[in-house]
């Protein structure tokens, strides 16, 4: 009787491990428990930066491969420039001052809204 896993150890060594990409069998080197955290940890931390975002701008930042890459990238496209700055502050002042409701809205729905242009007034640090 032959242990075709064993053998298989014996033929090629530690790389039994086998792998098809496109139709080519690859072999490669097995992992240890420190790797496999460290990759779940690497995992987590990119998927903790993308459930920040908003859905519509996950797909911008999904090909970024680490964290630290991707938390630049973020930091760039929402850190902006002193005259974007001073326009998002003045549009959200307009929102605020044009404030409105609808008969179709919930007092809730009406004040989750004004909730939201609230918080995002004292992020850009403009108390009303």
């Amino acid at each position: 009787m032959t242990y075709y896993s064993l053998w298989e150890v014996i033929k090629n060594g530690n790389k039994v491990l086998k792998k098809t990409v496109k139709t080519v069998e690859q072999t490669y080197e097995p992992t240890t428990a420190k790797e496999k955290l460290d990759r779940r940890n690497k995992m987590k931390a990119k998927g903790t930066l993308l459930m920040a975002l908003p859905n519509k701008e996950q797909l911008k930042f999904h090909s970024y491969q680490d964290a630290k890459l991707l938390m630049e990238a973020i930091e760039k496209r929402y850190r902006g420039n002193k005259e974007s700055k001073k326009v998002q502050r003045t549009l959200l002042k307009q929102k605020y001052e044009n404030f409105a409701t609808s008969s179709s809205e919930t007092l809730d729905q009406t004040f989750d809204r004004l909730q939201k242009l609230i918080s995002q007034l004292e992020i850009q640090r403009k108390v009303i």
